[in-house]
Formats: C-alpha cells, sequence, structure tokens
C-alpha cells in the first residue's frame, strides 16, 4: 500500500472503507484516556504532529520500526491537513491500528475536527481522493480517537532524583496534543470520562483544552495566542502533575526548530514531528522514546525530499493562518 502511494495511486474506496472501519472498531473500545503499560523490555515512541507531510512520515517511521509487541509507537494527533498528502497519511496510520491495535495509539489533534479540515485542506482533499462520503466517515471516526494516552513505566527510575512518581513509585507521562485546563483540580479520571464519540472539540471545556492549549514561560494563566484554550505557565504544570501523580507532560501542538523542547523545569515537553513545516520553517523532527524505566530518548530527522506539490494543494477559498 505504500509503495502504492509513493507511485501516485489512490487506493480503490472500498479498500478505504475497510482500513478505517477496521481502526474504529478499536478507537470506540478505548477510552478517552488511553492506559499504556510499558512491560520490563518494551520502548514507546511518541511522535508529534506530522500534517500531512507523507514523505518525512515515511523516513520517520524507518526510524521508529514498525509497531511490535516490544516496541510500541504513539502518534499525538495533528496526521492530518496542511500537507497535501493527509490522506496517505491518515490511511498509514490506520492501517497500523487495525493491524497493531495493541501497539499503535493515535490521540486526537485540533486538527482532527470539522472546522479546521474545511480551512486547513483535508476536506478537500478527502472528497477530491474518495468522495464527500468518505470525507464523512472520516470525519465521524476522528471523533473516536482518544483524547490522551497515558504511558506508565513498569521499572523504578533509573536514576535517583526529585522526579514526581506515581503512588507505586514509578514514572508515568500524560501525553496529549495540546496541554493543560483552566482550573486545577482536574484529575486524570476527568479525562477518562470524557464523553467524546461523535462530538466535536468545541471552543471551551476539557476537550477543547486537552486539544488548543500552549505552556507559556509566565507563571499562572494567559490567553491564548489562537484565540481558543489557554496558555499555561510551569506553576500550573508543577502543580497538575503533583495532584496527579505525573512525572511530565508531553504535548506537541506547535513547532520547534530543534523538533522538540523541555519546559516548565522539565515537566513539559513538547515533541513536533513535521520537519520543514508547510515547506517554509526550516526547523528538525523529532520523536521521543520512552522506556519501560521511563527514561527518554530524544531523535531529531530533517526533510525529506517530495513531488512537486505544495502544502494545503486542496485547500479552498484561500490559505489558512499557520499559527493554528
Amino acid at each position: 500500500m505504500i509503495q502504492w502511494f509513493k507511485d501516485g495511486k489512490a487506493l480503490p474506496k472500498r479498500y478505504v472503507w475497510e482500513i478505517v472501519l477496521g481502526a474504529y472498531k478499536h478507537f470506540q473500545q478505548e477510552q478517552s484516556l488511553v492506559d499504556v503499560e510499558l512491560a520490563e523490555g518494551v520502548t514507546c515512541d511518541v511522535i508529534g504532529d506530522v500534517h500531512g507531510q507523507f514523505y518525512d512520515m515515511l523516513h520517520l517511521y524507518g526510524m521508529t520500526g514498525e509497531p511490535s509487541e516490544k516496541h510500541y509507537l504513539l502518534m499525538n494527533g495533528d496526521l492530518v491537513d496542511r500537507g497535501s498528502w493527509s490522506i496517505e497519511v491518515i490511511l498509514t496510520a490506520f492501517s497500523y491500528k487495525w493491524l497493531y491495535p495493541k501497539f499503535f495509539f493515535i490521540n486526537r489533534g485540533n486538527h482532527e475536527a470539522k472546522d479546521m479540515n474545511r480551512t486547513y485542506g483535508f476536506e478537500g482533499e478527502a472528497k477530491t481522493k474518495h468522495g464527500e462520503q468518505s470525507y464523512k466517515l472520516f470525519a465521524h471516526v476522528f471523533t473516536a480517537l482518544p483524547l490522551a494516552t497515558l504511558i506508565s513505566a513498569t521499572k523504578p527510575p533509573a536514576t535517583e532524583g526529585k522526579a514526581i512518581l506515581s503512588s507505586e513509585g514509578l514514572k508515568r507521562f500524560f501525553v496529549v496534543h495540546g496541554g493543560l485546563f483552566s482550573k486545577d483540580d482536574v484529575t486524570l479520571d476527568d479525562v477518562r470520562k470524557i464523553d467524546r464519540i461523535g462530538r466535536q472539540p468545541g471552543q471551551e471545556g476539557l476537550m477543547c483544552e486537552l486539544l488548543w492549549t500552549d505552556p507559556q514561560v509566565a507563571p499562572g494563566r494567559g490567553p491564548s495566542k489562537r484565540g481558543v484554550g489557554i496558555a499555561f505557565g510551569p506553576d500550573v504544570t508543577r502543580k497538575w502533575c503533583t495532584l496527579n501523580g505525573v512525572t511530565g507532560i508531553i504535548r506537541s501542538h506547535e513547532v520547534r526548530q530543534n523538533g522538540y523542547e523541555i519546559e516548565h523545569d522539565g515537566l513539559c515537553t513538547t515533541v513536533f514531528s513535521a520537519p520543514n513545516y508547510v515547506d517554509q520553517a526550516g526547523n528538525k523532527g523529532a520523536f521521543i522514546r520512552i522506556d519501560s524505566a521511563g527514561t527518554h530518548q530524544y531523535f531529531q530527522f530533517d526533510a525529506s525530499p517530495h513531488p512537486a506539490m505544495k502544502p494545503m494543494a486542496y485547500v479552498q477559498g484561500g490559505l489558512g493562518s499557520l499559527m493554528m
């Protein structure tokens, strides 16, 4: 299938629907917060925004390797929009979910939503390649994507330190596309209980904030530069992690020139996996590998060549802001 895509061919619609429905069967069985435990010898790679950059994603998968019982992959939202191979990206990811449901995971991003898809290209691309009914199917399946993943180590930390640990004395990481909340008392159970299927993120509430918020340098909370969600400071992050026994937050949602950035005194890490974003930003891509003791490794990569098609080739009615 990947070679078929590289040759510029579109899958027949019947196979598209079979892949999407095969993945949907697994998404709808998962809670809004997915629990992933890393047994001894198991690693998990956390991948940030890919944004329809299919050829960069193939290079990324060449670095991570395929999902297996010893090596999990977690894609942290915003697989689609911007790049002009969003269909190829999402069908490849959904195929992995269908084939390896216990080893491959996808969190929802703010771009797995109808209003964003209409503005930033995926709706036009899906309709062009596979028709309106196929786009409607994708739009519904996006609502079944979990909102966050809790990655838990099963071995004690490799080194003594001041890390915030679970009640069992183990590291665990809250992986979410955007970030934290406009109030302090949100628990992991609150996230688990969010009724997400069939719903769009909206402009406020827990689902919106999970997908849209950003960290800020200043303490406290501030207005979002995006006009949706909020910005949260290092004190907010520390208070929330302490309340929930979480070692750190891993989020995506923003370009970082080195592909990743460790923020908020080490408690918040941003990872972004679309190198040279929209063929303009000049940034590296990155992913994070976590092992069964909760130790992190960071891997960077550069953009790969791709066919001569501009980003957002399927956008109708003008280009959107690159900030979203």
